[in-house]
């Protein structure tokens, strides 16, 4: 019996299992982003400073109304089929602060959360809600780093927001 095909096979899919694996953890560069926005259906983009950012549009690089516009090292993972999206900056001198949600524990936000090398692991206990903008995010602050995440929950305030204005800033 020839053993050929099989050892082939068993070659091929070993080394597809093994980049399935490795893609995650890869450094940014044309060929894994492509390959993430076609197989894992997520982008990333990196700005020096938020000011860089877009500040129109329904981009899923426009940045939330709240975060301060001399923050710096901004990061973003966007599902590019949905709303889902990671966010991790370092304030600058503006501090992180104004109002919440509401008093007391958020809305539990329950949809896919992109993966990205740059996020921590567990911030569950660190998490508070943040409406004041089209979606509702859970923001957890460690030293001057941020990281906000959005499933794409609506925020309360969001029938207040115009049309197009995703993320548009508002005094920042």
């Amino acid at each position: 019996m020839n053993r050929r095909p099989f050892v082939l096979v068993a070659a091929v899919l070993g080394a597809l299992a093994s980049a399935a694996f490795a893609l995650p953890n890869l450094p940014p560069n044309p060929v894994t982003e492509t390959i993430n926005a076609q197989v894992f259906h997520e982008k990333g983009r990196r700005f020096v400073t938020a000011a860089e950012a877009p500040t129109r549009g329904r981009t899923a690089f426009v940045l939330p109304s709240w975060i301060p516009k001399d923050a710096t090292d901004v990061r973003i993972r966007a599902h590019t089929d949905g709303q889902a999206r990671l966010i991790r900056f370092t304030l600058g001198a503006t501090p992180l602060d104004g109002p919440q949600c509401t008093a007391g524990t958020a809305k539990p936000m329950s949809g896919p959360r992109p993966a990205a090398r740059w996020w921590p692991g567990d911030t569950g206990a660190e998490e508070r809600a943040e409406c004041r903008d089209v979606h509702q995010y859970r923001v957890a602050v460690r030293g001057r780093h941020v990281y906000a995440w959005t499933d794409g929950t609506l925020s309360p305030d969001a029938a207040r927001t115009p049309a197009g204005q995703a993320g548009a800033p508002s005094g920042r």
